[in-house]
């Protein structure tokens, strides 16, 4: 049995209008993040750059949609969906991410990822989704323990 401690069931709500922004080389590490991300997240900047992006992946994400997210970005060069990333104080916060890569004379050199707030609705529909697929191919699911 998992036990979840710190703030892991805090949420902190991405304001309205509010653009997240993020470049990583082609291996996933932070080469540029805007000073929401560094906000949103609760790192500093300088916990960002050069981190590999997943450090922000929260463990409610099924592996499989970031199995979609590379294979996307391979060969559409794009992806976008819903994601529940995971705070430095364990905290989480939702997201509608766009990623696509960063050309310089042809050549793919970065990815850059747009993120936006999305609604609670969607907040509980991707999160009974992600349980579901997370159970279907079997991940183990949140599991809260109170005291």
């Amino acid at each position: 049995m998992e036990f979840l401690s710190g703030n892991f069931l805090c949420e902190t709500i991405v304001p309205s209008g509010e653009l997240i922004v993020s470049r990583t080389d082609l291996k996933g590490n932070i080469t540029y993040a805007n000073d929401t991300f560094a906000l949103i997240s609760g790192y500093k900047m300088g916990e960002l750059i050069g981190r590999p992006h997943n450090m922000v992946r929260h463990p409610d994400m099924p592996k499989i949609i970031f199995s979609k997210l590379w294979e996307d970005l391979k060969t559409k060069g794009s992806w976008s969906g819903v994601v529940k990333n995971l705070r430095k104080d364990e905290g989480f916060y939702w997201v509608y991410a766009e990623i696509s890569g960063v050309y310089k004379n042809n050549e793919l050199i970065e990815y850059k990822s747009i993120r936006t707030p999305i609604s609670f609705e969607d907040k509980v529909k991707y999160q009974l989704y992600y349980d579901q697929l997370k159970k279907q191919n079997n991940e183990p699911i949140r599991k809260i323990i109170y005291n």
